[in-house]
């Protein structure tokens, strides 16, 4: 392989040696402009989400971590809010932005960019299980239009509520009405198997768990469903059936249903009980429905749930912060289930923007939020940063044939519609199967053969040294100090420490390689180090 292999790894070592370093000397105040970030401290007021997390972590003597720098805010936002690195540009105008209300005016417009509505629907497609084989059997026609209409939703802001009604009370056709895919994307369509599937994804509860006889009765609100095949191949039609019978509860021919809590009601002939059921569900007084989605965008933001697992809400696992979730839930009800005001409350929080290096050993500081969780990237966000840096695309493929599953080359993996379309780099770095609508089917724990791919497969190394924009970049003449700059916005979204240049410089200026084959040298080194690969 050659001495040229392991270099790389000095690189990310000092790299990762002076990140950490800096950020443990420095957590809040940057060299250059320490009147600037002391005024937008001073600013920055706390907020309800601030006063109710730093108020428990005083009662357990916890300290909070020192605010976060803007080079690490502005790689952060993008990362969670719109799962994308930013651009060199666009870092650039951040760190230099003199506006002291520049976070919050970053978060308004990442909310509004088209690749929110990418990231999020990817989201969603993992809970909803959207995937055209085995064991779900969506057919792309159906993957591709019930991709579609998630995404619409999200971009057109939708409200949630109205969100989970439409697809919990869709008739019609899988290809042509798409949020009836809800009830098609489940590995088999007996109503407990369905009544199961809505627990999970709705109420972030696991019915298998329930005690006897609760998800026989809750699965009684989806035992009137037919699934009826047309001339055209795949297509199915899903719907209520009136003449499903069920056996009456009494003489007045009316049925008796529970729903989750206990509570019971009669269901009349020829209603479709699933706008009982979710006309239950989707009340703001429903026990479940709010909590699970005002615990689950916390969860995908901060990394770890108020209440975690995300989507295992029982009586004996309660949130950490009873009074913190409680404050998300009201919220998200005054706003009408208006998802886009629970992100801004929870991203403009100094709780979210506090750094990613603890002050304390003590376990409870990651449960009751005293810093940033360090995250790996997921598969899809990785991939998409490797080329974005390097101006290259990926390769896809399926077991269905073209031209349903035909993928543009320039087409992302955070937007693509189909589980069942992958690629080698996606499944080793633990892209979700979408089986089970499970949080934990995303394996994002790193691997020797994870970091053995990144530090020396051909794979990356084709990324790197066959890249158009970054010979461009070696080949300009701007100098080794603005190259590596340059470099280190478009792969670290910050600029070079002083340590950091001169290591860079004496190396390039050693003699054991050119000028161009140490640029390669850090680029490898770079992307290779935990800052890149990580959240932080």
């Amino acid at each position: 392989m050659g001495i040229r292999w392991i270099v790389p790894v000095l690189f990310m070592s000092l790299a990762g040696f002076f990140s950490q370093a800096q950020q443990e000397k420095e957590p809040v105040i940057n060299r250059t402009e320490p009147a600037l970030i002391r005024s937008f401290l001073e600013n920055q007021q706390k907020s309800r989400i601030d006063d109710l997390v730093f108020g428990k972590l005083e009662r357990l003597g916890i300290a909070p971590a020192d605010f976060c720098t803007d080079a690490v805010f502005v790689r952060r936002a993008y990362l969670d809010v719109i799962g994308t690195l930013p651009t060199t540009q666009e870092a650039r105008r951040f760190l230099l932005d003199r506006n002291l209300n520049k976070r919050a005016v970053l978060i308004d417009e990442l909310l509004e960019r088209d690749e929110f509505a990418d990231y999020w629907a990817m989201k969603w497609s993992n809970l909803l299980r959207i995937k055209a084989e085995f064991p779900i059997n969506l057919w792309p026609n159906a993957v591709q239009a019930y991709h579609r209409w998630i995404r619409t939703s999200i971009h057109e802001n939708k409200p949630y509520d109205r969100f989970v009604r439409e697809m919990l009370t869709a008739n019609g056709s899988n290809f042509r009405d798409p949020p009836v895919n809800f009830y098609r994307a489940v590995q088999g369509n007996e109503p407990q198997t369905i009544a199961q599937a809505v627990a999970l994804t709705f109420m972030g509860s696991r019915a298998e768990n329930w005690e006897t006889g609760r998800l026989e009765k809750m699965s009684v609100f989806f035992s009137q469903l037919s699934y009826k095949s047309t001339g055209e191949w795949k297509e199915e039609i899903v719907a209520f059936d009136p003449g499903k019978a069920i056996t009456p509860s009494s003489e007045d021919e009316t049925i008796l249903a529970f729903f989750p809590d206990g509570t019971r009601t009669r269901l009349s002939p020829g209603l479709d009980p699933r706008n009982i059921f979710s006309d239950w569900l989707i009340d703001p007084e429903n026990p479940w429905f709010t909590k699970n989605i005002a615990n689950r965008i916390w969860y995908w933001l901060l990394g770890h749930g108020i209440i975690h697992e995300p989507d295992d809400i029982r009586p004996d696992n309660p949130p950490v912060n009873p009074h913190l979730l409680a404050y998300l839930e009201q919220e998200l009800i005054k706003a009408q289930y208006d998802l886009k005001h629970l992100f801004r409350l929870i991203l403009n929080s100094r709780t979210y923007q506090l750094s990613c290096i603890p002050k304390t050993d003590s376990p409870q500081a990651r449960a009751n939020f005293a810093y940033y969780p360090l995250r790996r990237l997921e598969a899809e966000v990785l991939i998409d940063a490797l080329n974005q840096i390097t101006g290259t695309t990926e390769k896809y493929s399926s077991a269905i044939p073209e031209p349903f599953t035909f993928i543009p080359e320039n087409q992302r993996s955070i937007a693509l519609a189909d589980g069942s379309i992958t690629s080698p780099f996606l499944e080793l770095f633990g892209r979700p199967s979408r089986d089970t609508g499970l949080e934990s089917e995303r394996n994002n724990s790193p691997t020797a053969s994870q970091r053995l791919h990144m530090l020396n497969s051909s794979h990356i190394q084709r990324k790197i040294e066959q890249s158009a924009r970054l010979r461009k970049l070696m080949e300009s003449k701007t100098g080794i100090h603005e190259i590596t700059n340059t470099l280190y916005l478009m792969i670290l979204s910050r600029y070079p420490r002083e340590e950091e240049q001169k290591i860079i410089q004496a190396y390039s200026q050693s003699g054991v390689v050119k000028g161009r084959e140490a640029m390669i040298d850090l680029i490898w080194a770079l992307i290779n180090s935990t800052e890149f690969l990580y959240r932080h």
